[in-house]
């Protein structure tokens, strides 16, 4: 076996599984091929049509319990998760990384079952720890966050901060926003204003009704774009200096540094926006099917944790902005 294959974890470790079923002889190095094409064509159609952020973290929890059991899937067992879980626990990881990364192996292991490639979904005796929830805790006042919204020394940064809070939107879905995607219309009352149409989880669209006041910020940005000789249809909303789209990176800073500026001492993200619409449009009557269209939600259970196209209708509508 050569040193990369066994760094990969991608086939049956001799010496640490003695008498597994399948356990190759010595010197079998086609066996051993075929079980490391195995497993990586298995995790490459697990993740086939996810997210490129959703692939790339899924495929490093699946790299790491890899590298922690040194064999082929195929011969995991239930020990081996609970072994890993409490390696895993004990580096310090959070309850919630350490479930998340739990989450990943059980959908692995759910896919290969289901497909035919495992003989079992060793993953489904195992049940995920329970995480107490700390929504509350990140979820900011409707003062809070109107001091947040501005940004004094950049229009891109304060269209940005107010994007997040009026939309709902994920950081990915407005790091990959275009001016095609952005388009004035009319409400049902015949109010001028705008929508953007937000490419969410698992590539689908939603579009987003906006109020008229952050339309009509989107609309100067979009003019400053112009007079710049940006701002076309395949053009980033929030362009970067080197002029492509400002990165995930880039837009936490720009939403750590507004907290910060305002002297907000909480480590705000841009997804405690999002939190903080949902809670806001709900405070403020916005029916709680709606909140759960605007922000993309699967399940009308995880808006509901927050109560405390062409749409006619949006939950930024019941924000005060």
């Amino acid at each position: 076996m050569d040193a990369e294959q066994q760094n990969e974890g991608l086939v049956p470790r001799r010496d640490a599984r003695p008498g597994l079923p399948g356990s190759l002889p010595h010197g079998s190095s086609h066996g051993l091929s075929r079980s490391a094409g195995s497993d990586e064509e298995l995790i490459n159609l697990w993740l086939r049509g996810k997210s490129k952020n959703t692939a790339e973290a899924y495929r490093r929890d699946v790299t790491q319990f890899a590298l922690f059991f040194g064999g082929s899937l195929h011969y995991v067992r239930l020990e081996d998760l609970w072994d890993w879980h409490d390696e895993i626990r004990d580096e310090g990881n959070s309850l919630a990384t350490i479930a998340r990364k739990i989450a990943s192996l059980k959908s692995l292991f759910s896919f290969g079952h289901r497909i035919g490639v495992l003989p079992v979904n060793v993953g489904a005796a195992f049940s995920l720890p329970k995480i107490p929830s700390h929504l509350s805790e990140r979820i900011l006042t409707e003062d809070e966050t109107r001091q947040l919204l501005t940004d004094e020394g950049s229009t891109r940064n304060t269209v940005l901060l107010q994007l997040f809070y009026a939309s709902g939107a994920r950081v990915s879905e407005l790091a990959s926003l275009t001016w095609a995607s952005v388009r004035g219309r009319k409400t049902a009352e015949g109010h001028k204003t705008g929508q953007i149409s937000l490419l969410g989880k698992g590539s689908k669209t939603r579009s987003v009704l906006l109020s008229a006041n952050t339309w009509n910020q989107l609309l100067a940005l979009k003019n400053s774009e112009l007079a710049a000789g940006h701002g076309q249809a395949e053009d980033p909303v929030f362009r970067s200096a080197k002029g492509g789209p400002l990165s995930r990176q880039q837009m936490w800073r720009i939403v750590r540094n507004a907290a910060r500026r305002v002297g907000l001492s909480q480590k705000v993200s841009p997804h405690w926006l999002r939190h903080a619409h949902a809670s806001h449009a709900l405070d403020r009557g916005a029916p709680v099917h709606l909140v759960k269209e605007t922000l993309g939600h699967e399940s009308l259970a995880t808006t509901s944790k927050y109560a405390h196209a062409r749409p006619d209708d949006s939950s930024s509508k019941y924000l005060d902005m």
